[in-house]
């Protein structure tokens, strides 16, 4: 048996748990009933992978189906990945310790650009077809993506059978239940991906044929098979009466976030010019506070843990903040539960906040400031100003906080070395502000600490258009920055912009990518988001390989008129709107955010009413 083989080398390999499954909460059912198996795969560790609440919600919901089963699949770490190909030890599902390949639908969820190689490792690890063209007729071994990054699939086009576009929770039922009918009919694998793409939110990749121009850009794109030119993707309209688990899998170690996630709301009001998620995300919907507190509640008594954490793009945007955190922290502070908030906007950051963050974070505080100067931040839409900083900065000092940690991002469009050296002015600023409060906490300096992370531009924003910094570029910044900061109260911290370039190059690549992806992972490219693991060179050397020319994709501006990868993917946000937002970033104006006055985005007209 695969379990015998398992269990024969677990003390061999750090944290043996992540390998044998059995957790608390994990669902086991008889394969006798079984009729639709779903393996779903997550490209990374186990310790990350079950940290991800999109893969806790469809889990417990598919398994809602008495004939269905959901079990989890995760990238094995190097140690134990040498130990299954040595012994023949196939991918397996944690559940039932079967290999993924006997399953119907393997699934994974496209999180980031920098597990695309894990990908291959795994079906390759499974025994499972890389390519989907060399998957045989059989209706098995559906190869499926979804999350974030199938905003644009093109660069892993030639690997899965389906993309599902947007949010999963009624689509993936509907795939499912398509193909147990199809199943039943003795229908093939071209049969049922040809009713497939018929659903709103499912994208077959073979069914779409790129026509590129003599310059490398897109001239058309055609499609067979009655696939829609458009594919658009899936919102579900209510989040108070959409499925939430009462219950989690429990691991026996440690993850990343080892506590209950709550979603408090999808989408984002702010419209930030270089965020993907506020734009994919949209429309603006938010939960009652009400039905926030009963999942806490629930999911706290039913996994043991005590620590919430409330998940969403922008918590303190709740129009609810104020009675659902009072709520909660009646619950959470009586049973001795932390209640874990994320970082915070500088723009609605009040005392009556602070007091009741005080009460569950004693550590500093982090805030997102994005740009050095004012000017940049109206570039990017962030709509915070100076004096926001600095009164949030007052409140903090005021009530206790003595350290503050500032998100920043470096080679951002129109940037210049005076915003970088604004970056530093404004923490010395925070610094002077410090010693100038008189009630500022006594006996403790003052601390500031820089997070700068490289701008990556991403599609579906108003930034698609625009090119990432060379690594020269940002090297110069990143010195710049260094030599800006005078005094040891200012922490500074910056990203590899190696990595960053193969995020943007992957982010913005097109089909022609997919044998770059494969020539990486060939070279032994896999964990790229991982310091130890990632071989940019390797990277470079596929790229040449191939003829892909990485300037093309992370160092050109995109023209507004071009065809560009994901066009033919509709996400209800239109393709005008983003370029005018663009136009007006080099302006250096603003736009409110939606609460205040609808920007026109197209969100409203494609789901049939206002936002707001």
């Amino acid at each position: 048996m695969l379990r015998d083989k398992i269990e024969k080398h677990l003390l061999e390999v750090q944290k043996p748990s992540r390998y044998i499954g059995g957790e608390v909460g994990s669902v086991i059912k008889d394969k006798s009933k079984i009729d639709v198996r779903f393996a779903f795969c997550f490209p990374d560790t186990y310790d990350i992978g079950m940290s991800h609440l999109g893969m806790k919600i469809l889990y417990s919901l598919t398994n809602e189906r008495e004939n269905y089963w959901c079990e989890r699949c995760f990238a094995p770490s190097e140690d134990f990945e040498a130990i299954m190909r040595e012994n023949d030890i196939p991918l397996y599902a944690l559940e039932s310790l079967d290999p993924i390949k006997n399953f119907d639908f393997i699934g994974f969820t496209m999180q980031y650009e920098l597990s695309y190689a894990n990908v291959l490792n795994m079906l390759d690890l499974a025994g499972i077809p890389i390519f989907s063209k060399d998957r045989t007729q059989e209706l098995t071994q559906i190869v499926i993506a979804g999350g974030p990054c199938v905003c644009n699939p093109e660069p892993l086009a030639d690997f899965f059978d389906i993309c599902v576009l947007g949010e999963g929770e009624e689509v993936n039922l509907e795939l499912m239940d398509l193909y147990y009918e199809m199943k039943k009919q003795g229908a093939s694998r071209d049969d049922f991906l040809r009713k497939a793409c018929q659903i709103e939110g499912v994208y077959v990749p073979k069914f779409y044929e790129f026509i590129y121009k003599d310059d490398g850009t897109i001239d058309h794109v055609e499609t067979t098979n009655g696939a829609p030119a458009v594919v658009r993707k899936r919102i579900i309209k209510d989040l108070d009466k959409v499925y939430y688990p009462d219950n989690f899998v429990v691991p026996f170690t440690e993850i990343v976030q080892d506590r209950v996630s709550v979603e408090v709301l999808r989408g984002c009001i702010r419209g930030c010019r270089f965020c993907q998620a506020g734009f994919i995300y949209r429309p603006f919907r938010e939960k009652h506070a009400d039905t926030i507190c009963k999942s806490a509640k629930s999911l706290c008594e039913n996994t043991g843990y005590d620590e919430i954490s409330l998940a969403s793009l922008s918590t303190s945007d709740h129009s609810e903040i104020d009675p659902l955190l009072t709520q909660l922290l009646d619950y959470t502070v009586s049973e001795k539960i932390n209640l874990s908030l994320p970082s915070l906007r500088v723009d609605n950051f009040s005392e009556s906040l602070l007091e009741k963050i005080k009460r569950v974070r004693k550590s500093g505080l982090t805030f997102a400031a994005e740009g050095g100067t004012q000017r940049l931040r109206d570039v990017i839409n962030k709509n915070v100003s100076e004096e926001e900083i600095m009164n949030t900065c007052r409140i903090a000092f005021e009530g206790g906080y003595s350290s503050v940690k500032l998100y920043f991002m470096m080679g951002l469009p129109t940037e210049t070395d005076e915003d970088i050296v604004g970056i530093a002015e404004l923490a010395n600023r925070i610094i002077d502000l410090y010693y100038s409060i008189e009630n500022r906490p006594k006996g403790r300096g003052v601390q500031i600490s820089i997070s700068c992370a490289t701008f990556v531009p991403k599609p579906f924003t108003p930034f698609q258009f625009e090119p990432q910094d060379t690594r020269e570029m940002i090297e110069h910044k990143q010195k710049l920055l260094l030599d800006s900061v005078k005094t040891k109260k200012i922490k500074v911290s910056y990203h590899n912009p190696d990595v960053s370039m193969l995020e943007v190059i992957l982010a913005k690549g097109d089909r022609r990518l997919c044998k770059a992806v494969y020539t990486a992972w060939k070279k032994g490219c896999k964990f790229d988001s991982w310091d130890e693991y990632f071989h940019f060179g390797k990277w470079l050397e596929a790229f040449e390989e191939c003829g892909i020319d990485t300037s093309f994709y992370a160092n050109r501006r995109f023209e507004y008129d071009e065809i560009l990868p994901w066009d033919h993917l509709d996400y209800l946000v239109s393709k005008e709107f983003l370029i005018r937002e663009n136009k007006t970033a080099h302006q250096s104006k603003t736009t409110p955010n939606c609460r205040l006055r609808c920007s026109g985005c197209g969100v409203n007209k494609k789901v049939g009413r206002e936002c707001f």
